[in-house]
């Protein structure tokens, strides 16, 4: 089992979604965050004052599946969220070693 865990722009989560849908992917956590990479962030102007953001907003999807499933996932997330911008974002791919459905007591494959 794998772990996969993937930083994107906000605006790309419904395609990266619909994706992930389409491969049978039937559960995901979506988190806001922020953080920076190569971009190091960027300047704005409001109200005529220049100031820095730092920060910048991300999305964070994290999606556990089987090992053989990964890949694809891997594949589907990539082309979905691609703008060939920086700050595009980043997977993650980690081993689970084990997993339990808190309702049923189900482990591992089966809890998926």
């Amino acid at each position: 089992m794998k772990l996969i865990t993937a930083i994107i722009k906000p605006f790309k989560l419904d395609a990266v979604r619909e994706k992930l849908t389409a491969l049978g992917i039937e559960g995901m956590t979506v988190t806001e965050v922020k953080g920076f990479g190569r971009q190091k962030g960027h300047r704005e102007i409001y109200r005529g004052a220049e100031y820095a953001v730092n920060f910048l907003p991300k999305v964070k999807i994290e999606v556990a599946v089987t090992a053989d499933l990964a890949q694809s996932v891997v594949e589907a997330m990539t082309l979905a969220a691609r703008t060939g911008q920086i700050g595009d974002g980043k997977i993650f791919v980690t081993g689970i070693e084990h997993t339990v459905r808190i309702r049923t007591g189900e482990t591992d494959r089966d809890a998926l």
